[in-house]
């Protein structure tokens, strides 16, 4: 018999009236997995396979999980079961009331394995695209070191400052991005729409045009076959950078490239420091073994000159040697992360100078987000008024010679 999905409504020994579904063959199972947990059954109700439960969704947008609604749910998952929550019962409440559906989904996914006797860490790890490596090692580590409660509150904490630093990085690439696309609409449509008017105009006059209108127009009648054209070539060189950009090689020369760029380089590099340092120490004060850790922020440090870094200090660990010894041999890594991590495995506190890395490193991003922003502001504003002002003066250029031009003036 295929499993069905069953709605149900119960009562828990509180009088608290719960609502769910379950996965199961039957209705008998399902009161008898209810009775299990502790419920009394009020209704239950097969779901239907037909009609608004069979909708078309799309993959790649439906099961994507947003970086933060897992951290919302993350602290709001620490307090429950700080609070004296059963797992079960936490997970199958946010499962409810989270606002993301994709991660109310996999929720009720990770409730069932739960409830067939699977671990936390064994339930989310089959949900790798909603639940990173760093989150699996921590939950994992709570499990085995009996303080789940805790390590649930500095994942909270550790999601949250990511959260916040890609916010800070996103608004400083949004703002040039957002007056280039400005840019190119304004271009377009005075090339396009513009232009032609005033070349019918002209036409009408006789005469000759000055050198700059000239250009103008045959750049204008030109755009009308370049436009689309560029437009494909453009669509069809993001494709393939991405593509390549997913490729092993492609992504260490790309990120290479990431670090070299002016201005957005630095941010770029102090960015991927503070992450790796961020994650490094939150996995080590969780009691994630040394080697694992280095292996989850190696992957999730989300640059792969830093990751190549990180994979010959695991080696380096592996063989003996001190973590703070082999990152000296990158120049990826600053000399003062070294000098700090050195001095941490010294006094055996790698974890809390690996933190005090990360908040170095994301006031650093702070203070230059803001710093780019006010040099870039005036910076695109001169461009966007330099193009469309030359444009628009060369397009006026004829009529100030219309009285001196004996063509024009008839």
């Amino acid at each position: 018999m295929p499993t069905e999905t069953f709605a149900y409504k119960v009562r828990d020994d509180r009088g608290s009236v719960l609502q769910g579904t379950l996965e199961a063959d039957s209705l008998a199972l399902v009161v008898a997995r209810l009775r299990e947990m502790g419920y009394t059954p009020l209704s239950i109700d097969r779901r239907s396979t037909t009609g608004l439960q069979s909708d078309v969704k799309i993959p790649w947008l439906h099961s994507r999980v947003k970086s933060e609604a897992l951290a919302t749910f993350t602290r709001q998952f620490a307090t429950m079961i700080e609070s004296g929550l059963s797992l079960l019962r936490a997970v199958s409440v946010l499962a409810g009331q989270t606002e993301s559906a994709a991660l109310a989904e996999v929720l009720r996914s990770v409730r069932l394995d739960i409830e067939q006797g699977s671990s936390l860490s064994n339930a989310l790890s089959r949900h790798p695209k909603a639940f990173p490596r760093i989150y699996v090692a921590m939950v994992r580590a709570g499990e085995i070191g009996g303080g789940l409660d805790e390590v649930l509150v500095r994942l909270a904490d550790t999601l949250e400052k990511q959260v916040a630093l890609q916010r800070k990085v996103k608004s400083a690439m949004a703002y040039p991005v957002g007056v280039l696309c400005l840019v190119g609409v304004i271009l377009v449509a005075m090339l396009l729409f513009i232009v032609p008017q005033f070349k019918n105009m002209y036409a009408s006059l006789g005469g000759k045009l000055p050198l700059p209108t000239q250009i103008l127009i045959k750049v204008s009648a030109a755009g009308f076959y370049l436009v689309p054209i560029g437009m494909v070539l453009l669509a069809a060189s993001i494709y393939g950078l991405r593509r390549w950009i997913n490729t092993e090689a492609g992504r260490k020369t790309w990120d290479a490239f990431k670090l070299r760029v002016p201005l957005f380089g630095k941010l770029v590099h102090k960015t991927a420091l503070a992450r790796m340092g961020r994650t490094l120490s939150a996995l080590a004060r969780s009691g994630v073994p040394l080697l694992e850790a280095l292996e989850v922020t190696k992957e999730t440090c989300g640059n792969a000159v830093l990751a190549d870094a990180l994979a010959d200090v695991q080696e380096g660990v592996r063989r003996g040697d001190s973590i703070g010894h082999r990152l000296g041999g990158h120049a990826v890594v600053p000399a003062m992360v070294t000098q700090m991590v050195s001095v941490g495995e010294e006094s055996g506190a790698v974890d809390t100078m690996l933190e005090k890395v990360a908040a170095f490193y994301e006031s650093q991003v702070e203070a230059m987000v803001y710093t780019l922003t006010s040099l870039l502001e005036p910076f695109l504003i001169v461009i966007l008024g330099g193009i469309v002002g030359s444009m628009v003066i060369s397009l006026y250029l004829p009529m100030f010679k219309i009285l001196n031009t004996p063509g024009l003036n008839g």
